[in-house]
């Protein structure tokens, strides 16, 4: 049975207390400043919902409840604030006659602070990356595709950088009873009510240097320049609605591009226990590719997380996902995803994913006219990766470490003088500030 969350009430300097599904710890809050109180493992509650902030993912996506909030935390006045960064530096080769290799670093740093006044919450976060900086065309990903690294030619057997500004947003929202609330988020940029939580958020896959191949199927809208989103948490449901801007992000990955309310999007998520999190998700996205701006594309989503703690400390959590896309005009493409990572106390992080899509950009895309793409073959494409980090430097906020991945591919026999039968892998370091 779902525990029942307390009602919100501030919590006070100096006063410590474990984050949502995280066992206690022993150290005590540190003074940061004269300004603040850093506190480390302390919990912020959610800015949706009264409940542990453990059960927040990108946007307004929901985890489950024992998914790890870790941050330094500090409070200034009425205002408590977290924040976290991940920077990987990453050495990839992609194997087989489309492949490549480059040196660049991803990650991100993220900020939130939070205010409570009586059954209100105020709300804002930010979230920077610095992908920008590896360059227009990204890194070396084969069987990925979308986006633009020109505006004149897809990206193909490569992921886009993600823009400087992932998110921009704030919240409101207001307890209705001890465990149900109302709430809005307006981002630009933002997540819109569409798919689960980002990759790089979600905790069976934010150890994995490289993007899923399914990103653009189950979670590619977590930035979105204009976003707004109302909702209702009823215990462990939540409904929520959308409207947002349906084009993907331009080439200039540094600017906030103007917002436009042409799309919009549904979504059921539920927490039936601690340990589960449950969403269905649609969406109408209105002329979401730069290069073919007269074709649109309707989403739907479904998935599954579960983190499970266990061995005090220890903590195992795995997705499962499954997207599609309704192109018009144009073809109807699945895909699917499993990942899974297991974090050992011990310095140890193990993962896997494993990925089965329909593509129909992975070959040259016939003439553009007028806004159209004449229609492509469909390609069904299989990826597995392998890899794990090990933290030889742990420290009470921070860990630092070394891994590896590798990667197979299964493409149909049309695609094997493209393709080959590559193998691929990543070499990287990983610093995380928590």
């Amino acid at each position: 049975m779902h525990h029942e969350q307390p009602a919100k009430k501030q919590p006070k300097a100096n006063k410590k207390r474990p984050a949502s599904g995280s066992h206690p710890t022993s150290h005590e809050s540190v003074p940061a400043t004269d300004h603040g109180t850093v506190h480390s493992g302390h919990e912020m509650l959610g800015f949706l919902g009264p409940y542990g902030m453990g059960r927040e993912g990108s946007g307004t996506s929901w985890q489950p409840d024992t998914s790890p909030h870790a941050g330094i935390h500090a409070q200034y006045g009425d205002w408590m604030t977290m924040w976290h960064a991940l920077f990987n530096g990453v050495y990839d080769n992609q194997g087989g006659p489309r492949g490549d290799t480059k040196t660049f670093v991803s990650g991100m740093v993220m900020a939130m602070a939070e205010r409570q006044v009586e059954a209100s919450t105020f709300g804002l976060r930010a979230m920077l990356s610095p992908d920008p900086f590896m360059g227009s065309s990204g890194y070396p990903l084969l069987l990925a595709t979308g986006e633009t690294a020109d505006g004149r030619t897809p990206l193909v057997d490569r992921q886009h950088p993600h823009d400087l500004f992932m998110e921009l947003a704030a919240t409101y929202s207001y307890r209705l009873a001890n465990t149900s609330s109302v709430f809005v988020y307006a981002g630009l940029p933002g997540d819109p009510a569409l798919g689960p939580s980002a990759f790089m958020h979600r905790a069976s896959g934010l150890d994995i240097p490289e993007a899923p191949i399914t990103h653009h199927w189950l979670d590619s809208t977590h930035i979105t320049f204009g976003v707004l989103t109302v909702g209702v948490v009823l215990d462990t449901v939540k409904l929520e609605a959308s409207s947002f801007r349906g084009r993907e992000p331009d080439q200039n990955r540094y600017d906030v591009e103007a917002p436009k309310f042409d799309s919009y999007s549904v979504r059921a998520s539920w927490n039936p226990t601690n340990e589960i999190s449950m969403q269905v998700s649609w969406g109408h996205l209105a002329s979401p590719e730069q290069l073919a701006p007269m074709v649109d594309e309707n989403r739907i989503t479904a998935s599954l997380s579960y983190t499970k703690p266990f061995n005090d400390g220890n903590l195992w959590a795995t997705t499962l996902a499954w997207g599609r896309k309704y192109n018009s005009p144009g073809n109807i493409l699945d895909g699917y995803l499993a990942e899974s990572e297991l974090i050992f106390t011990n310095g140890i992080t193990l993962f896997a994913r494993a990925e089965r899509v329909q593509n129909d950009e992975l070959l040259e895309r016939g003439e553009i006219v007028t806004g159209f793409v004449a229609p492509q073959p469909v390609y069904t494409v299989n990826k597995v990766t392998l890899g794990g980090i090990y933290d030889f430097v742990r420290t009470q906020n921070m860990k630092f470490g070394l891994g590896a991945l590798a990667s197979r591919y299964g493409v149909p026999d049309a695609l094997k003088p493209e393709y080959g039968d590559p193998t691929s892998y990543m070499i990287f370091v990983r610093l995380k500030i928590q």
